[in-house]
């Protein structure tokens, strides 16, 4: 089975289609913004890292990938991963760690939405703060079973910081403008599928289809 690289504009649903995938498929699910949140303080790398965001400074592309690096190395299984690269130049960085970690198995897939879909999903979206289950208070299938409380964990949900209009238009913007020079990267390797997102479920079968399709080649 291929490990996967998601590429998605803000709020195209990858984060739930990569929850479906692991509960499946038993997939690694390697999120950047959680090797940040979840570091390893105990570590020299954990300590700058958590230095720097102390500060309330950017982490470097450097440090994210000497993470992203050593998480690749300690996996067992097929993995997604899911919001890197960002830019082409960490593309090129991440295409030279697969090769360093001789791992070629690979299929980058695009996830398309209209960033009035987008928007319009952003600022109706809640999210569990312990399991970090998403959910849309607009959308019947996303809703959760009790209005404003997590279906797995029984607490409060709550609105990303950033989750408003003008902060998601800008978002949105900025990722569109990186987006191009990675996708064109991919599509030269032959490694790009693309997909529109739509419910939940139908992106899910839409990438599943692709997987199988893969497997039987």
């Amino acid at each position: 089975m291929k490990n996967i690289i998601f590429i998605a504009p803000p709020a195209a649903g990858k984060g739930t289609v990569s929850n479906l995938l692991k509960e499946k498929y038993k997939y690694n699910h390697i999120s950047t913004g959680d090797l940040l949140r979840n570091v390893n303080k105990n570590t020299d790398l954990g300590k700058r890292v958590q230095e720097i965001m102390e500060q309330g400074q950017l982490v470097s592309d450097e440090l994210v990938t000497e993470l992203l690096k050593e998480k690749l190395k300690e996996i067992d299984g097929n993995f997604i991963l899911d919001g890197y690269p960002r830019n082409i130049t960490q593309a090129n960085i991440l295409d030279e760690i697969l090769d360093e970690l001789n791992i070629n198995n690979i299929m980058a897939i695009y996830i398309n939405i209209s960033k009035e879909e987008a928007m319009k999903r952003a600022l109706s979206r809640l999210i569990c703060p312990k399991c970090k289950k998403i959910y849309n208070k607009f959308n019947d299938e996303a809703k959760p079973k009790k209005e404003n409380i997590c279906d797995n964990c029984g607490i409060e949900l709550k609105t990303r910081d950033d989750d408003n209009e003008e902060s998601f238009k800008v978002r949105f913007e900025t990722y569109i403008n990186n987006v191009k020079p990675i996708l064109d990267f991919y599509k030269s390797k032959n490694m790009l599928k693309e997909v529109s997102s739509q419910t939940s479920n139908i992106t899910f079968n839409m990438i599943e289809k692709l997987i199988n399709e893969d497997k039987n080649d």
